[in-house]
């Protein structure tokens, strides 16, 4: 029998392009909300952990919690944190993962340790113990990201 999570919740600018976008694709998994910004409503998410770069590291002690993801310009994106009607307790990311996007983006913090939105979602979703069969099928660096970003778990 498969444990029950809650689903992960993903707030999309309005902006953002779906055609770059690397969510597409996985609207319609039951274990996603995807919620689009300022248009959606959000539900009470505050008792949700927001993955965000520089929080204190996501661990297992974190699996029974829903995640929430920002998903947009990493300038969009603090807008976005910052119009949440809660404050939420957020998580990280292991620095050592890298991603396989080619990032073009001039303001993101950390370019090196920024992860593209599926990837952050598949790590997040592996640490935690929680199903990634399929969240890498639309992704067109999904096997360049599997081969040479995952670091080698001992």
């Amino acid at each position: 029998m498969q444990k029950s999570f809650p689903p992960t919740a993903i707030l999309r600018h309005r902006r953002e392009n779906l055609k770059k976008c690397s969510l597409s694709g996985l609207e319609t998994r039951s274990d996603l909300l995807f919620f689009t910004y300022p248009q959606d409503p959000l539900p009470d998410l505050s008792h949700y952990l927001l993955l965000k770069v520089g929080a204190p590291p996501l661990s297992e002690a974190d699996c029974e919690r829903g995640l929430f993801l920002i998903d947009g310009t990493w300038r969009l994106a603090a807008v976005m944190e910052k119009q949440l009607p809660w404050a939420l307790e957020a998580r990280s990311l292991p620095v050592s993962y890298r991603t396989a996007y080619p990032r073009r983006q001039t303001d993101c913090p950390d370019p090196e340790s920024g992860l593209a939105s599926v990837e952050a979602l598949f790590i997040a979703h592996l640490l935690l113990g929680r199903p990634t069969h399929g969240l890498l099928d639309h992704y067109y660096w999904k096997d360049t990201f599997l081969k040479e970003f995952i670091p080698v778990r001992g």
